[in-house]
């Protein structure tokens, strides 16, 4: 079911790795009928490799250089539903920038969830020590304003909340 709601501002979702930024992300697109663009892939197909090979071979500060460029990019955009990487609006250079154009939202599941998501990752390269950079990274996270909780909630539900929550801030 699409909701007819149009306001120029990008969507953007962050949190931490494992929290369902790209599965909500689409959902939001999907009911707002807008394209989704999960940085991630960009910046894979930007580069030429996968996220894991990028941090093997180039190194996480030249990952986050990409993040800065693509947050620039994006942020010139409009309509767009936008699911950031976990770490690229701990920057608050890049916050700022998507925060100009953009309806920033921070999805939060607890460290059980996120444990339970990871456990298995190998295309995650930071998630061997999750716990560290989950610490490292709250404070960042608390500076966005709203913030989404996606426990015991299905993706259709959480992406509804979003979208009321974006069509009060305009």
């Amino acid at each position: 079911m699409a909701i007819q709601f149009d306001p120029p501002t990008n969507v953007v979702l962050t949190g931490f790795m494992g929290v369902g930024k790209t599965t909500i992300g689409r959902r939001v697109a999907d009911f707002v009928q807008r394209t989704f663009i999960d940085t991630d892939d960009v910046i894979t197909a930007r580069v030429g490799m996968t996220i894991p090979q990028i941090f093997a071979q180039h190194g996480e500060a030249y990952f986050r250089q990409q993040e800065r460029a693509l947050a620039v990019d994006l942020a010139a955009e409009q309509r767009l539903v936008i699911a950031t990487g976990g770490g690229m609006l701990v920057n608050p250079e890049n916050r700022a920038v998507m925060m100009k154009t953009g309806f920033l939202v921070c999805l939060d599941a607890s460290p059980e969830l996120i444990e339970s998501r990871l456990k298995d990752s190998q295309a995650r390269p930071l998630a061997a020590n999750w716990r560290e950079l989950y610490d490292a990274r709250q404070a960042a996270y608390a500076a966005i304003p709203i913030h989404v909780s996606v426990l015991g909630r299905t993706a259709d539900q959480i992406a509804q909340e979003v979208i009321q929550l974006w069509r009060a801030s305009t």
